[in-house]
């Protein structure tokens, strides 16, 4: 229940982080059946900085952003049937296409603001490897993972709208799903860690950041799920850099909100869909405002 790839401008510079919080929530530590399978992810972000909050994007700073980007990505994989230290692996990769419009009053080096200025993008995102190993035994399943940024989608320092962040990054963690085929209940908490290199456009590096989605739902009936998920993000350590002319810009923010879940079969596949919404707050040097993901997961083969 995989769905990895979409990109937002929401922390770090220009409210930039590499992780999109929200993007793991119900099951996501049950490991996939073997095969070919791929995700489709359709993700939707609306937020503002407080008129006093300044951003950090490209070359300039901002005051009153304002940040709308859609997203749709794919996400194909394969799951081996070969167990690697008793459990699942997974490869994947990430993909798809982004909008991004940013509103704000710019100024340059924290002088005044100079001038109110609006930017819109479509265009290819970053590519997103991914590669996981779960286990289940029970109704426990664990699940580590490895992902990263490699920047290939449009960016321009001289740009406030872009769909890829402009530097790579590498992200690591796990997650634990309970779920209780009796009962219908189920818990999932995936954390994580960023490394982030340097904008060498900007000569902006990213601090190191931490994250957890988290979700808990029931099943009430054999296809539907209802329930509830959110997500907190920490920035660990400070930004660095000559272009980071805020200083450290640690960043934070929560949220929380509903999640419906619907399983069914189609041409005797078992596929998977899921919507949910998530309204930000306790939001520090970073946009706040709401989210929203529906992901579809489609089996393509069998392992066998």
């Amino acid at each position: 229940m995989l769905a990895l790839g979409v990109s937002a401008a929401r922390a770090d510079e220009s409210g930039t982080a590499f992780w999109t919080s929200g993007q793991f929530a119900s099951l996501a530590a049950v490991p996939p059946s073997p095969g070919w399978s791929v995700s489709f992810t359709g993700y939707g972000y609306d937020g503002n900085a407080g008129g006093s909050e300044e951003l950090p994007i490209g070359r300039v700073v901002t005051l009153s952003a304002n940040q709308r980007s859609p997203s749709l990505s794919v996400q194909p994989g394969y799951a081996s049937e070969q167990t690697i230290l008793g459990g699942q692996p997974f490869v994947g990769l990430s993909f798809g296409l982004g909008g991004n419009r940013v509103q704000a009053e710019v100024s340059l080096d924290r002088l005044p603001a100079q001038a109110f200025r609006s930017d819109t993008l479509w265009a290819g995102t970053d590519l997103y490897p991914f590669a996981s190993l779960g286990w289940t035994r029970g109704n426990d399943n664990w699940m580590v993972y490895l992902t990263g940024d490699i920047p290939t989608g449009a960016y321009q320092a001289s740009r406030l709208a872009d769909i890829g962040i402009g530097h790579g990054a590498i992200d690591a963690g796990g997650g634990y799903t309970y779920l209780d085929a009796k009962t219908g209940m189920e818990f999932s908490a995936v954390a994580g860690i960023t490394y982030n290199w340097e904008n060498t456009h900007t000569d902006y590096k990213n601090g190191v950041d931490s994250h957890l989605d988290w979700a808990a739902s029931r099943f009430v009936s054999p296809n539907l799920q209802i329930g509830v998920a959110g997500y907190v993000y920490y920035q660990l350590t400070g930004d660095s850099g000559s272009g980071a002319v805020l200083g450290p810009f640690k960043s934070r923010v929560a949220a929380l909100g509903p999640e419906v879940g619907y399983q069914f079969q189609v041409g005797g596949q078992q596929w998977y869909a899921n919507v949910r919404a998530y309204w930000e707050f306790w939001a520090k040097n970073r946009y706040e405002g709401t989210a929203i993901f529906a992901t579809l997961n489609l089996p393509l083969t069998s392992g066998k």
